[in-house]
């Protein structure tokens, strides 16, 4: 193998290696925004629950629930 051929061969695999590490970045970036998708859907439904709690305590002091 020439010189000319070995620079070539040597750009071939670090541009493989390259992309191998953007994937692999991509791949993690994408599992942090699914698990702060869900972090944030969590807190979304525990917010909705204690503002129905709240709500349910306004309207058993006030007579309005009237499941009671």
């Amino acid at each position: 193998m020439d010189n000319k051929q070995n620079m070539s061969y040597q750009a071939g695999q670090a541009t493989g290696q390259t992309k191998e590490k953007a994937g692999g970045m991509m791949d993690k970036a994408k599992d942090a925004a699914a698990s702060a998708q869900d972090s944030l859907q969590q807190t979304g439904q525990q917010m909705k629950e204690k503002a129905q709690g709240a709500a349910d305590v306004v309207k058993d002091k006030t007579g309005m629930n009237k499941n009671h």
